[in-house]
């Protein structure tokens, strides 16, 4: 994947960061790796809503971008592990820190319960 080019201004730092980990899947992976290497089929088993050819696409998006490294083994049927580069290893903070807010904030966000729901369970004790 080609990346933009960003030019020295304000926020170009921010910018280059972001376009690295976008979109709803690539900081998921990050994070499910930094537990180690991992197989194609267990990263699908920990994300089920991503589909097969999304989850194909950002990690050769992530390898692209030297955040993950893909490793080969020649057996039949073939395996295939993923694991954190270096750089990808160094986003670990970044991970880590988008994780505590989501969780402190996970009320607001979309994947808490549902305000129906926690008024109802509030009722009913």
């Amino acid at each position: 994947m080609k990346r933009r080019n960003f030019a020295r201004r304000p926020g170009c730092a921010v910018e280059a960061t972001l376009d690295l980990i976008d979109g709803k899947w690539k900081g998921v992976i990050l994070f499910h790796l930094q537990a180690g290497t991992q197989r194609f089929g267990e990263l699908r088993r920990r994300m089920p809503g991503i589909t097969q050819r999304m989850l194909t696409k950002q990690l050769r998006a992530l390898e692209d971008d030297k955040l993950v490294i893909r490793k080969v083994y020649a057996e039949v049927p073939p395996r295939v592990e993923y694991t954190l580069s270096e750089i990808g290893e160094s986003l670990r903070p970044v991970i880590e820190t988008l994780r505590a807010w989501g969780e402190g904030h996970q009320e607001r966000l979309s994947c808490g319960p549902a305000p129906d729901a926690v008024k109802a369970s509030d009722r009913a004790a």
